[in-house]
């Protein structure tokens, strides 16, 4: 990605997250914008949402973030000074969710480790 594409998706980033916590209540959940991917012609950008909390919370912050994308463009617009304001699209980020399980395995594999003698781990 170029240093410009980088620079334009961290700005939309940083603004949308700003405008994100102070118009919207999502009460019970947390949420956050872990990533923007912006399309090399700026017109389109996919916005990745962590949200914390279940399947059915997620799906409906992103639903009404994506009913309320047209107010979070003009914002933007008005915000940052590019030809083209780019069309959001909101996606679940269910990174840390999947990080977060990949430790749980890591520590139940050193714990049955430990649990085993030493002559079943296949060392002389």
């Amino acid at each position: 990605m170029s240093d410009r594409l980088l620079r334009v998706s961290e700005l939309l980033k940083r603004e949308l997250s700003v405008y994100i916590s102070r118009d919207f209540e999502f009460p019970g959940v947390l949420v956050s914008i872990h990533a923007v991917e912006v399309a090399p012609n700026l017109r389109k950008a996919n916005v990745f949402v962590g949200v914390i909390g279940d399947q059915n919370q997620a799906k409906k912050v992103i639903d009404k973030l994506n009913h309320n994308r047209v107010a979070m463009q003009a914002y933007i617009g008005k915000r940052v000074t590019m030809r083209y304001t780019p069309i959001l699209e909101f996606h679940p980020d269910d990174s840390i969710e999947r990080g977060v399980r990949v430790l749980s395995l890591l520590e139940d594999i050193a714990e049955e480790e430990k649990a085993l003698p030493d002559n079943e781990l296949g060392e002389p």
